[in-house]
């Protein structure tokens, strides 16, 4: 599920009170911050262009990478995006034939996983927990462990894990409210869009817009807080009611299972994963913002001249459209990391994440066949300013049997001083289970609608731009394993001078108190590590793939 925005306490919304900030904002950072280098700008960002001068003195050559990014879509036809797009090129496009055989008709830039055949799309689904507990509550309602050993033990505190997930976080009185609100949201939208004269509009569009409707000027007041408790006036309409909805559908869920989506759109045997050609080729499927900016943050064109820049200049986008508005499905994911590895992916950049994952040995299963194809998995922790340490968050790097993925990195955010601290208050973090930070507060990159660009943050931000610095080191040394340019990455951090807060918390600490590495991203000195390193790559995924095949491999196609 995709947690980009913050949105307050119910309570607190409906009084009207904004929770405090922490940090004075001193003034807005620049567009691309999250590119520069701090000794020579102030802010604390990753050091792109430095990195590239570095490149260009070794007068090596850049090798084009291809980095699959599993998302919400993405706008295929954006200015800053359309060039680098990964091409099939033994896909012949819009003639409505599989042309390479692979089960997939038309996928030129990649596959939408939660579509139909017939061009329909999942766009909002349940959550993860929901789909849980209505699974196990006929078997586990009102029983208790006693007896219960193995399967059945971890099968039991998985339901009531998933139940008190579903009902404890639920107050039935605030679920009154939101029931309540959601609608009225609506109508002041609609009041307020008619108002303004346009359908999507930001917190910039109207924090100075003097209004006549008292319904228009409720969104205004709404949209207006959000905006401030994110720090981000570039949030728009669509996102807050999109969420707002979300939750809502959330709180519906304690006494009704949740609308099985995919039954009627993607028609497939959700049970049978080798019953995996479903879905069809649209990219953008009118979800696209997220998966759109996350493209732009690794690859965005440089030096064009247009709105934002990208981390890596010689990178193919992949677009594998596997999260809807909800909590991805684990076959999805499992099927998508499989999609990209077979057609060339070197880095898979993933920017999601639930509490549950009820068929996790099928995406663990997809880690290791990526990592017997020498392929990097780099994952966001998460916007939920906790311990990976000790909370549940997946897709992760540990396997069912204990043992660890090696090709995984896991990203939290980091700020800048000036703008409110180096750890991202929402940031999940974790001495073992998260390894780096890097940027994600006030990200600037692409957004839908074919010129469009903005701010987000999150976890989601900080995962592209890591993927980013490993798709550069990829172009230049291309012999290096997985597990090579993860460490390159981890081991040329930068550890800051200052203490910084515990995510969520005013509590100071080391950095690496909270994370493996201890320091945040710095493509220079990252690049500079990898070039001293004698690249093993044809080594380690020949001995990998003599362990791990693909289980799916040899599956009829449907």
């Amino acid at each position: 599920m995709n947690k980009n925005l913050r949105l307050l306490p119910l309570a607190l919304l409906m009084a009207g009170t904004v929770l405090a900030q922490g940090t004075s904002k001193k003034s807005a950072p620049p567009n691309m911050w999250h590119l520069m280098d701090p000794t020579t700008s102030g802010y604390s960002g990753v050091s792109v262009d430095k990195a590239y001068d570095f490149l260009k003195s070794t007068g090596k050559k850049s090798n084009t990478v291809i980095v699959a990014v599993i998302d919400s879509g993405i706008d295929t036809t954006h200015e800053d995006l359309k060039p680098i797009l990964w091409n099939n090129s033994k896909e012949i496009p819009g003639n409505g034939m599989d042309d390479d055989k692979n089960g997939y008709v038309d996928d030129v830039h990649g596959w939408n996983f939660i579509g139909g055949k017939d061009g329909r799309n999942v766009k909002e689904d349940s959550y993860e927990a929901a789909r849980v507990y209505h699974s196990l509550k006929s078997k586990w309602e009102g029983k208790t462990a006693t007896g219960l050993t193995g399967k059945e033990l971890k099968e039991y505190n998985t339901y009531l894990r998933a139940k008190e997930k579903v009902v404890g976080d639920v107050d039935p009185l605030e679920a009154q409210q939101l029931a309540k609100m959601v609608p009225e949201l609506m109508k002041s939208d609609k009041a307020l869009r008619a108002e303004l004269n346009k359908e999507t509009y930001n917190g910039n569009d109207i924090k100075d817009v003097v209004l006549k409707n008292k319904d228009a000027q409720a969104m205004k007041d709404f949209l207006v807080r959000i905006c401030k408790a994110n720090e981000n006036f570039e949030i728009t309409n669509q996102q807050i009611l999109e969420q707002m909805e979300a939750e809502l559908r959330k709180v519906e869920t304690v006494n009704q299972a949740p609308p099985t989506y995919r039954s009627d759109i993607t028609k497939d045997n959700y049970n049978d994963f080798a019953d995996r050609f479903y879905g069809n080729n649209d990219l953008m499927a009118e979800t696209s913002l997220h998966g759109t900016h996350c493209a732009g943050i690794i690859a965005a064109v440089r030096n064009n001249g247009k709105g934002a820049v990208g981390v890596a200049d010689n990178v193919r986008i992949m677009a594998l459209r596997a999260v809807p508005d909800g909590d991805e499905h684990d076959k999805d994911i499992a099927l998508a990391i499989r999609y990209a590895v077979d057609n060339g992916a070197k880095v898979i950049s993933m920017s999601f994440g639930k509490d549950f994952s009820p068929e996790k040995q099928w995406v663990d299963d997809a880690f290791k066949y990526a990592a017997s194809k020498a392929v990097l998995l780099v994952h966001a922790a998460g916007n939920d300013s906790k311990d990976l340490d000790k909370e549940y968050n997946f897709p992760n790097p540990v396997f069912e049997d204990g043992k660890r993925a090696t090709n995984v990195i896991t990203v939290g955010a980091s700020g800048d001083m000036k703008n409110g601290g180096l750890t991202a208050r929402f940031s999940n973090y974790g001495k073992n289970e998260v390894d780096v930070f890097a940027p994600g507060v006030g990200i600037y990159s692409t957004l839908p609608g074919g010129d469009k660009y903005g701010n987000l943050q999150g976890t989601s931000m900080a995962c592209p731009l890591v993927s980013g610095v490993a798709a550069l080191i990829l172009q230049y040394y291309p012999t290096l394993s997985p597990e090579q340019v993860k460490m390159a990455i981890e081991k040329s951090t930068v550890a800051p001078k200052e203490m910084v807060n515990i995510p969520g918390t005013t509590t100071k600490v080391n950095l690496s108190d909270i994370s493996r590495s201890g320091g945040i991203v710095n493509a220079e000195a990252a690049v500079k590590y990898a070039s001293t390193l004698v690249g093993d790559r044809k080594m380690e995924a020949g001995k990998n793939m003599k362990k791990t095949k693909s289980k799916v491999s040899k599956t009829k196609k449907g």
